[in-house]
């Protein structure tokens, strides 16, 4: 008989403290011979694109590799909650070592430690590895039958899939995920790039995963949110409102209605204005491509329509306040994809005001500094020096420190993206 025991693992953290890394549910046997190992050095291994690294990346390994095949274990390991959004959801990511990765779906996102309550991420699982708690797109994946498929996306209603009948030969299923697009990002990559300043709004980068390689043989129609032009948008609105506060008609709901649920010949001229465009990236030929012969429908709502002839790997929908060239809607699709996987970080170094050898060191997106740098001083720390000129870096990627003078490092020199905000704190001694 198999007696489950419990078990958690600490790991002393940059200031000496004790650190929860997991805990474990296993059988006695099998907890006596297991090891974890906080490894966040493997980082730009286990983090992929439009990932979000939101926990410490645990090595675990037993010498019962015989016994954990008959009897899995439950792992919880905490992760910082952070807002995630309706496209996102929070994964355990077991990678084995080479890298390989798989998605485990946690059966909770609760745990305990002793009485008190946190964010933990508990999986089941007969095999080890290196493991990671990684906020990432959320995946839908549906059969589409001979007889055809009309699907609504349970994480936004506004996006569906109409796939008519015989679409495809045989059964196939489809792996759905969307990558949403700030608009911040694409004011930046307009101040940076004058060519691009008739981009109006994207739609969100939506990525499709067949089954099969078989072609299409009939059209797919996608509807998905790709906003107007807000200022126009704006101008109309306060235009119908003047109107109707002179209008003299008496008031009619039936019209009214009618009104509100139809375009108004004006709005319509001006969507006429603003050409849509779509971009769609083939896997066959590895880029990017402009799909010109492919005309974008306006619906209501700021929704689009598309009918799609070809099984793409991904594609976005550009709304344009005017023409632009072929050539510069490829390069900018092409620098909106780098973007919405950068991060535009600063570096905080800040000293405690108690206790001068206590130095704090912050890798902080840009956006958040201001949170960051109040919630530092109320903590009792303080510059100079200022912090520094904004840089990119990816999710999960290393950036190494150097320092010089008479000074020697107490606790690590290596900060890693984890989180957005990846932080570690490091202790750094006088050599006096």
């Amino acid at each position: 008989m198999l007696f489950l025991g419990h078990r958690f693992f600490m790991e002393a953290n940059e200031l000496g403290e004790p650190e929860l890394s997991c805990s474990v549910t296993a059988p006695c046997e099998v907890l006596e011979h297991l090891t974890v190992t906080v490894a966040n050095d493997f980082s730009p291994f286990v983090v992929d694109e439009a990932e979000e690294l939101v926990s410490n990346i645990l090595s675990v390994e037993c010498s019962l590799v015989d016994q954990l095949n008959i009897s899995p274990i439950s792992i919880a390991i905490p992760f910082t909650s952070r807002y995630r959004g309706m496209y996102k959801d929070v994964m355990v990511k077991m990678s084995d070592k080479n890298f390989q990765s798989i998605y485990l779906t946690p059966t909770s996102l609760e745990g305990h430690q002793g009485s008190q309550k946190r964010s933990a991420a508990v999986v089941k699982t007969c095999q080890l590895g290196i493991f990671s708690v990684v906020s990432c797109l959320k995946k839908e994946t549906w059969a589409i039958p001979r007889k055809g498929l009309l699907r609504k996306l349970n994480m936004d209603p506004r996006i569906s899939f109409c796939y008519p009948p015989s679409t495809f030969s045989s059964r196939v299923t489809v792996d759905v995920k969307v990558q949403p697009i700030d608009q911040s990002t694409l004011s930046i990559l307009k101040t940076k790039h004058d060519k691009y300043h008739s981009v109006i709004s994207t739609s969100s980068l939506v990525h499709l995963e067949y089954s099969s390689s078989l072609p299409l043989k009939r059209a797919i129609t996608v509807v998905l949110p790709c906003p107007p032009n807000q200022e126009k948008r704006r101008e109309g609105i306060e235009t119908d409102s003047g109107r109707a506060a002179t209008a003299s008609f008496p008031r009619v709901t039936s019209i009214h209605n009618f009104r509100g649920l139809s375009a108004s010949p004006r709005k319509h001229r001006e969507n006429l204005k603003e050409p849509l465009k779509v971009l769609g990236y083939r896997k066959s030929e590895e880029e990017w491509m402009l799909l010109d012969d492919i005309t974008v429908r306006n619906a209501r709502n700021g929704l689009v329509s598309v009918d799609l002839e070809e099984a793409l790997e991904r594609f976005i929908i550009v709304r344009l306040s005017s023409a632009m060239d072929n050539i510069h809607l490829v390069q900018f699709i092409q620098n909106l994809e780098h973007a919405i996987h950068n991060i535009m970080v600063k570096v905080v170094l800040y000293q405690n005001k108690e206790d001068p050898y206590k130095i704090l060191i912050l890798l902080v997106p840009s956006k958040e500094l201001s949170m960051e740098l109040q919630s530092l001083c109320e903590e009792g720390y303080s510059g100079p020096p200022e912090p520094s000129k904004p840089f990119k870096m990816t999710e999960g990627e290393q950036i190494y420190f150097k320092f010089s003078g008479n000074i020697c490092a107490s606790g690590k020199s290596i900060l890693i993206i984890h989180n957005s905000i990846l932080y570690i704190v490091a202790g750094y001694q006088s050599l006096d």
